[in-house]
């Protein structure tokens, strides 16, 4: 019997919330098959969302709810334009949404982003929260400095990993080789490097704050980085975010330093402008000073680890429009757009629809703007399309909803080997493996 059979591409908050909100939204018999090309959903609540940040991290609840809805299916290690491709998609779905996010990173553009030791900070998150595209690197046992470059909430992310202690983390699911690593780090002083000024960062003031309230950190800010110009001062007047980004700043240039083991030191107004190294390894940054601070120097940092936190940016996948200056898919308000027009049965949905931008909650607001239009464009009943045993045939080894169930089952038992609540598989064979039961 024909049903409306939707199929989303994207199986972490965006793709999840869509298929949430369009089983709400309508009385028509509903089919949603969210593909993702890992064995796993939850895309970046998984794999973005700091591990200590356990509040955040059960928002995998109610998203679960969404896997286990007898409406929905999962089909997990599907890649889009490798396994299967947007042709047959358009053929057998009433329409098709796409929210696989931005998987990539911007590029600082400075000499010397190709030494070793530089690791762009999608590849740091990946490796402290167990992604299986991981390459692991041991710059993070051998570094005592670090440089990271960025003004959003990733930035604080790194930069409050690298200097935690490593026995707060052990409530969390990091995996175990990342613990270890993390145990052996010889990290003593984190650079924050911030382009602009105080009341300009993207930090929201609750991950800001984290920063001093670790044991163990000082927190070091320059206190003329506070003096503000005129167009800072009338930002805090009507940005209550950015008012109190700069209360704490202010207060954290007051502390006395306490000799603490580790320091985290605010640079504002800075741009690095080039890393280099000895023998292929970074050594050191260079850096312009945007605007005179008193307290701030010029002198080149020392460093043995570069984390650049710029942005991520989207990737293009074969039969999809994509948009190179924005790293978007190309829409127009989530509706796909193709040949200069709008392509009958197509959305997009969460960043790879408006870009990087947002926190999570956002996604759900933005997919249900997405519901909307395919509310309104009345799309088709379609046959139900047999989608498992059609990939099987080809030799795609799907991860069902019951193979992501074995995953976490497995991951819940591995934790409690270890006193943990959960402890992640990190590679794609063990995840395949546990996928398998």
């Amino acid at each position: 019997m024909p049903v409306l059979s939707i199929a989303v591409v994207g199986a972490g908050p965006a793709g999840l919330y869509l298929a949430s909100e369009l089983m709400a939204a309508t009385d028509r018999d509903v089919r949603v098959d969210v593909y993702d090309r890992l064995p796993t959903p939850f895309g970046l609540l998984r794999y973005g969302v700091a591990p200590d940040h356990l509040k955040m991290k059960a928002l995998a609840v109610p998203l679960q709810r969404t896997v286990e809805d007898e409406r929905v299916r999962f089909l997990g290690n599907v890649e889009l334009g490798r396994d299967i491709t947007v042709e047959e998609l358009r053929e057998h779905y009433s329409a098709v949404v796409y929210s696989y996010g931005a998987s990539s990173d911007r590029r600082l553009g400075i000499p010397g982003e190709d030494l070793t030791g530089n690791v762009p900070a999608t590849e740091f998150v990946r490796w402290y929260s167990g992604h299986p595209d991981t390459v692991t690197t041991q710059s993070v046992l051998d570094a005592e400095s670090a440089v990271v470059v960025g003004a959003g909430n990733v930035a604080v992310d790194v930069a409050r990993i690298l200097v935690k202690a490593v026995d707060e983390l052990d409530e969390t699911d990091i995996p175990e080789p990342v613990l270890a690593a993390l145990r052996l780090s010889k990290i003593r002083d984190v650079h924050i490097l911030v382009r602009r000024g105080p009341a300009q960062v993207k930090f929201t003031t609750k991950e800001l704050r984290e920063l001093g309230e670790l044991d163990g950190v000082d927190v070091v800010v320059a206190p003329a980085a506070l003096d503000l110009d005129p167009e800072s001062a009338a930002t805090l007047e009507t940005d209550r975010v950015a008012k109190r980004n700069v209360e704490a700043l202010r207060e954290w240039s007051t502390r006395a330093p306490t000799g603490a083991q580790r320091r985290l030191i605010f640079h504002f107004w800075t741009s690095p402008t080039e890393i280099s190294g000895t023998d292929g390894h970074v050594a050191q940054v260079a850096v312009r000073a945007n605007r005179p601070v008193a307290g701030q120097s010029e002198e080149p940092i020392r460093a043995q680890l570069v984390i650049p936190s710029v942005g991520y940016f989207g990737v293009a996948v074969p039969g999809v429009p994509y948009d190179e200056a924005t790293g978007t898919l190309s829409n127009a308000e989530g509706r796909v757009l193709r040949d200069g027009g709008v392509a009958p049965g197509e959305y997009a949905c969460g960043w790879i629809a408006r870009g990087p931008s947002g926190v999570i909650g956002t996604n759900r607001s933005n997919a249900k703007r997405v519901v909307e239009l395919m509310v309104e464009d009345d799309l088709p009943d379609v046959e139900p399309w047999d989608a498992v045993t059609a990939l099987t045939d080809r030799g795609v080894a799907v991860v069902t909803r019951e193979g992501w169930n074995a995953i976490d089952a497995a991951e819940v038992a591995l934790g409690a080997g270890a006193g943990r609540a959960r402890t992640k598989l990190e590679t794609w064979e063990s995840l395949l493996a546990a996928g398998r039961g």
